[in-house]
């Protein structure tokens, strides 16, 4: 018993001997956490620096674009090709990929050897030595005469400017093929394989294996966003936002980024973490001074490591007695396999002993403590370094998502990580400690990077499919100009018609004289009350206009008006119109002073004269009894008797519109037109009295109140109306009603962008295809999101927080494509508003024989506000389609109040003016 004990003390005495001998001598090899974040921080820069466009071409970590936008999302099917060139055999794999969201994958493949006289003579005879393996592949499949799309996964270092095309930019490992640098490969391969006349294939996408492993890995888990290889070679992908990628152009949605880590250290940056063993090793290789940090890590070179390490301990006579044999001198004699074999946890110190006597060494037990812990530091120093390399790429997705805490999936395969018995272990650790904050799932790749190419092929078949759907539905909101000056010349007929005696009440555009009949001049001056009845709140103001300097104060206050008032009898909403104004006087201090009085009543109104409005038809959700067809200042004068507290001199029933053109005028004399572009869409301007039949007179002009929303409803701009809009139509208070008020307005595109959502889901190509109950919701999709959407300042990460507010769990794609359709209905919106625009400044020159006109528009509403794109392209539209007009657009402070105001200081100086003649 106690020769065992003595036996076992001995033992484990020798065994710390020789750990300690040998943690002397590979000190600089045993890397700390603290050196470690230092290299991750460096990582970290080099990748920034790989990013920019002036960094990139002295970064030492590449940074390539691969040009994969998408992961698989379960919905691919169909049959592929695939050829892997890369590692120490070439492989050829046909894959069938299963519809239904059933996420399964039947392979087939052969394998083929490399051999050196291919791999490094002439690079027109390595391709038509891959075309001829991929025939015979066909051939013994019975493949032939059949059409499939291939992917190519390509393990070097290419530049790509598209995903079939890839320029190699060095080879790498052991591969030296003359005349093939510089040039595209999948135009080698093309050339090479239409040779074989027998065969058709369409090779769709050029990858690199590390994007292929992420491709495999995502198929089975949608958190995938990263790729790593430690095989022969070691390398990194990752998903990078598009708005970081300055090499390619567009800031939407994510691409992939291939890092070529082993690059890494190439400028000098790794020269303090080198040891003599790294520098010695570097000058034996195919490529000294190149892929410096692969030369610490990978499979092909961690063999080699080990046996220059243990012949400079046998030369100081720290090993084997000071004895060496001619295969411990000879290059390439330790593989990785070997280093694998000698760290096995039981068997691993025979291992080492047979592997040391296969080199013609005598060990000792000692020698194999001693070795096998010099094959534990080299292959630990890899997986740290590979740790820390990684978890810079994993610090940088959570910093881009703007996360506390990220949850992902890494994509692993590589001879070394599968075959080594302590790798995967030690690397996860040591990733899980240096990025606390980050919940990582390491999940081993299957067929690896070959079935990820066809996974990528797989993916772009079905993006492909995918846009070409999505691109039809867009496409029915892009307006051509043939089209757009159609809408021009219908509009303009229809101001003809409306204007006409005869033809007015067949016109959908009722051009309603308002009997405003001058522009304010500068000389108004005095106190003025002014109501604005148009939405769901009413406001009461007090307005002071003072002359000569054009100078106007106002306070108001703000009352609601609730649902059951709006859809009451028309006596309730007028009374409770009183009673605000009753409110308003107490609260200013004004019962019993008689001031002038404008009404801004934002419906459409037949005015008989300036003070006098019958309303035609309610709108924007207004239902209010026995109001259609009566006078509203007649009912506004009853409420004010029935309260029998004050009078008030009503002068003028005045339409937001109006307001607007009135406001901007006080401002610019040159200002003739006024526009709404907000919960309504209208437009007056002013007409010359002599082609307005409707009112007597043919002196000077009056102001046309057009109320154009209702232009189209005789069906005249049906071919330009959608499935979408016709089942907003369905659905709106008004069915057939205003329906180019319900192609523009801000109350309707919200309504249009989610019908075009939900039709996007049923075919599949949004929200996984399915339909949330929020997305059911009618009015859920408030057009306010539109312009938050289209902000240029807001990444797709915020278009994904909007989207999840509203109970839509987008994927990054989904966000780009519901950009895209806001984009599409808010620019046709824009456009449309343009050719009507266009419509009227051409009738104002063409009226006024002028050559060139110049005039300003007075413009207010959320739309045209808030909208980042809507006032641009409104303009564009204008120009383009009324080229011989000069129109500025003039952002109205305040049209409905301030307006009103100005049209009754306007009145009250005509009717003194009248008197006084």
């Amino acid at each position: 018993m106690f020769a065992i004990h003595l036996m076992a003390f001995y033992f484990s005495k020798l065994k710390e001997d020789q750990i300690k001998k040998v943690d002397r001598f590979l000190y600089h090899m045993r890397l700390s956490d603290e050196t470690l974040l230092d290299i991750m921080a460096r990582f970290q820069a080099e990748m920034q620096k790989g990013l920019g466009k002036d960094t990139n071409p002295t970064a030492s970590v590449k940074m390539l674009p691969t040009f994969v936008r998408a992961i698989p999302d379960g919905s691919e099917n169909g049959e592929f090709l695939s050829l892997d060139l890369g590692g120490s055999k070439f492989r050829v794999l046909k894959v069938q990929v299963s519809e239904e969201g059933k996420r399964n994958v039947q392979m087939e493949s052969q394998f083929y050897p490399t051999p050196n006289e291919i791999i490094r003579g002439n690079g027109s005879e390595l391709f038509d030595y891959i075309a001829d393996c991929l025939a015979d592949f066909m051939k013994t499949r019975g493949l032939k005469h059949k059409k499939f799309p291939l992917g190519l996964t390509f393990s070097f270092p290419c530049r790509q400017t598209k995903l079939e095309e890839g320029i190699l930019l060095s080879w790498t490992k052991k591969f030296k093929a003359r005349g093939v640098q510089d040039t595209d490969v999948v135009s080698c391969l093309t050339k090479a394989v239409k040779k074989h006349k027998d065969i058709d294939v369409d090779i769709l996408t050029l990858v690199n294996d590390t994007v292929g492993t992420m491709m495999t890995c995502a198929y089975d888990d949608p958190y995938c966003e990263v790729g790593v290889i430690i095989g022969t070679g070691t390398n990194a992908c990752y998903m990078e936002d598009m708005s970081n990628i300055d090499l390619v152009e567009g800031d939407e949605g994510r691409m992939c980024i291939n890092t070529e880590w082993g690059a890494f250290g190439d400028d000098g940056t790794l020269e303090d973490i080198r040891t003599e063993f790294d520098r010695e090793l570097d000058l034996g290789s195919l490529n000294p001074g190149k892929q410096l940090f692969e030369k610490m890590i990978s499979g092909l070179y961690l063999g080699e490591l080990v046996r220059i390490i243990l012949l400079k301990m046998a030369k100081a006579g720290l090993l084997f007695g000071g004895k060496k044999s001619s295969a411990l001198h000879t290059k390439g004699k330790i593989e990785t396999r070997h280093v694998a074999a000698m760290e096995k946890y039981k068997e691993g110190l025979a291992n080492t002993r047979e592997i040391l006597t296969d080199l013609g060494l005598e060990p000792s037990e000692a020698d194999c403590i001693a070795v096998q812990h010099v094959c534990t530091i080299v292959s630990f120093r890899s997986a740290n370094l590979c740790a820390a390399a990684l978890a810079a790429i994993l610090t940088r997705l959570r910093e881009n998502k703007k996360l506390e805490r990220l949850r992902t999936t890494v994509g692993m395969d590589g001879t070394l990580y599968k075959i080594h018995p302590q790798y995967p272990k030690r690397l996860h650790k040591v990733v899980r400690r240096l990025v606390p904050n980050c919940d990582v799932r390491f999940l081993l790749s299957e067929s690896g990077s070959t079935k990820g190419a066809a996974m990528v092929t797989a993916v772009a078949s079905r993006v492909q499919a995918q846009r070409k759907q999505i691109d039809k539905v867009l496409a029915l909101f892009q307006l051509t100009r043939e089209q757009l000056m159609d809408v021009q010349g219908k509009m303009r007929r229809e101001f003809e018609y409306g204007l006409k005696r005869d033809t007015h009440l067949m016109a959908t555009v009722k051009m309603l004289p308002t009997y405003v009949c001058g522009m304010p001049d500068g000389t108004e001056k005095g106190k003025f009350l002014a109501l604005d009845l148009g939405g769901t709140n009413f406001r009461v103001l007090l307005v002071k206009i003072r002359s000569g300097r054009r100078s106007v104060r106002m306070y108001n206050k703000i009352f609601a008006i609730p649902l059951e008032i709006m859809q009451g009898t028309g006596e309730e909403l007028f009374d409770h119109i009183v009673q605000c104004i009753a409110d308003f006087l107490d609260y200013m201090g004004l019962k019993g002073v008689q001031l002038p009085l404008g009404f801004t009543f934002s419906f459409p109104c037949r005015q008989t004269s300036i003070d006098k409005g019958t309303l035609i038809e309610w709108t924007k959700g207004f239902k209010a009894t026995d109001c259609e067809g009566e006078d509203v200042v007649d009912m506004l004068r009853e409420a004010i008797k029935r309260r029998n507290e004050f009078d008030l001199d009503i002068v003028a029933v005045v339409n937001d519109t109006v307001g607007t053109m009135m406001t901007c005028g006080h401002e610019d004399p040159n200002c003739e037109i006024g526009l709404i572009a907000g919960t309504g869409s209208n437009m007056c301007y002013m007409e010359e009295m002599r082609n307005i039949e409707l009112v007597e007179g043919d002196e000077g002009k009056m102001c046309i109140n057009t109320e154009w929303g209702g232009f189209g409803d005789n069906g005249c701009i049906d071919d330009i109306r959608t499935q979408y809009d016709e089942k907003v139509d369905e659905g709106s208070l008004n069915p057939g009603k205003q329906r180019y008020e319900k192609m523009t307005s801000g109350m309707y595109l919200g309504e249009i962008v989610r019908q075009i959502l939900i039709d996007l889901t049923k075919q599949g190509l949004l929200f996984r295809g399915q339909i949330s109950e929020r997305l059911r919701t009618r009015g859920i999709f408030e057009t306010k999101f539109l312009s938050q959407i289209e902000s240029d300042r807001l990444a797709l990460l915020q278009v994904r927080s909007i989207l999840q507010q509203l109970g839509l769990d987008s994927t990054c794609e989904d966000s780009i494509v519901v950009k895209e359709v806001c984009g599409a209905v808010s620019r046709r919106a824009a456009q449309l508003y343009g050719a009507g625009l266009a419509a009227v400044v051409e009738k104002k020159r063409e009226d006024q024989g002028l050559e060139y006109l110049k005039i300003t528009v007075g413009v207010d509403g959320t739309l045209y506000k808030l909208h980042p794109h809507f006032s641009r392209i409104l303009q564009e539209t204008v120009k383009e389609l009324a080229p011989r007009c000069d129109v500025t657009l003039m952002l109205s402070e305040d049209g409905s109040g301030k307006g009103a105001a100005l049209i009754t200081a306007v009145a009250k100086r005509l009717q003194q003016a009248q008197k006084e003649n």
